[in-house]
């Protein structure tokens, strides 16, 4: 198979696909990769990286449309990619369809097969392409959520942790899954006084059990929220519903609760955000203000640790490009796992939440396959 790796365009998306003993290995696997120039030099890998493991480097997106079969990217296509994408391309990324009608309609018109990254799930519930981006944007709403806390910025000119004489500050953390629990380690580890709201008191439970003494867990529901938002400095928006819009779970109305000087990071805004007034933003431009909330939104936010961020994704994305290459697309109905992570096929959507999210027709991915004979 050739497979392609074009450069992100996404603002300010640092990140790349393939790393380059990705491409050895997907050489040594009979497979051609073909490489646009610079894709890997936001990530610390030069062209001549690329080469000397056996890819072919072009110069334009349009070299790498044009004659791959499989392409793989990091985020998902924008505007000026959609007229390069053909019905017979595979593309394999990170969609976040339910987030974005548009998205969803301009991939639908295209015809290709959509995997998407974070729909791929495991018998035992997992998201293994998605864990390691949600490890990283879980420890980073830390990072950002100190950075904006500080006067500078707007924030309250609170420190995490605080110091001896001055109590540390408190974090709010919105979900127990990956990303809360990795923004709960980072936190705590600061010293802040860190609470935990889940719906699922198992995973309370467990959360329980593992983290540090000034980590607390409550169950999740509108009452706790609004009594821990009048004290919070900082919340994490960490929901998640694989492949669904993420849930409001903060209105408007509940901001005027909010300390002013305050800061919420959304790391749901990739699914719409779990917080009413959220609103994508970019790395030029991360915060905006709503009734005297600092809010963070940045759509891809690992793109910032480039480097940790595409080796940790490339390690777990390998494997699975490397199965699709070698057995072709209608293999992915002999694995369950990445069954799950196709969204489209010939213009039909084949993953329910992304249908429900529009309205539109869910087709099962079988029948869409027997339609494309």
């Amino acid at each position: 198979m050739i497979v392609g790796i074009p450069k992100e365009i996404k603002e300010q998306e640092y990140r790349v696909a393939v790393v380059p003993s990705g491409v050895r290995q997907l050489v040594k696997h009979g497979h051609k990769v073909i490489v646009e120039t610079n894709a890997g030099i936001g990530s610390g890998f030069s062209d001549e990286q690329y080469i000397s493991e056996g890819a072919e480097i072009v110069q334009t997106p349009q070299e790498v449309f044009q004659q791959a079969e499989m392409i793989i990217k990091v985020k998902e296509p924008l505007e000026p990619e959609f007229p390069m994408i053909k019905s017979s391309h595979i593309i394999f990324t990170y969609f976040h369809f339910a987030s974005s009608r548009e998205l969803t309609e301009s991939m639908m018109k295209t015809g290709a097969v959509a995997i998407a990254y974070e729909t791929v799930e495991t018998q035992d519930g997992q998201l293994p392409l998605l864990t390691p981006m949600s490890e990283v944007a879980g420890r980073l709403a830390i990072q950002e959520g100190c950075k904006y806390l500080e006067r500078p910025f707007g924030g309250r000119g609170v420190l995490l942790g605080g110091v001896p004489g001055v109590e540390p500050a408190n974090v709010l953390i919105i979900g127990g899954g990956t990303v809360g629990t990795n923004a709960a380690k980072m936190a705590a580890g600061l010293g802040a006084k860190v609470t935990v709201l889940d719906i699922s008191i198992d995973r309370l439970r467990y959360l329980n059990d593992i983290m540090p003494p000034n980590v607390h867990t409550m169950i999740s529901n509108e009452y706790n929220i609004r009594e821990k938002l009048r004290e919070a400095d900082l919340v994490i928006g960490a929901v998640l519903i694989p492949g669904s819009r993420a849930p409001r779970i903060i209105t408007r109305d509940m901001l005027k609760l909010m300390k002013p000087g305050s800061v919420i990071v959304d790391v749901s805004i990739d699914q719409g955000g779990c917080i009413e007034t959220a609103h994508p933003t970019t790395h030029s431009d991360p915060i905006y203000e709503v009734d005297g909330v600092i809010h963070y939104c940045v759509a891809n936010m690992p793109g910032a640790v480039s480097r940790t961020s595409t080796i940790a994704l490339t390690n777990v994305t390998l494997p699975y490009a490397l199965y699709i290459a070698d057995k072709g697309f209608p293999a992915c109905l002999e694995d369950s796992a990445l069954a799950k992570g196709v969204n489209m096929v010939g213009g039909k959507i084949t993953y329910q939440h992304v249908a429900e999210a529009f309205g539109m027709d869910y087709v099962p991915l079988d029948v869409a396959l027997k339609d494309l004979k």
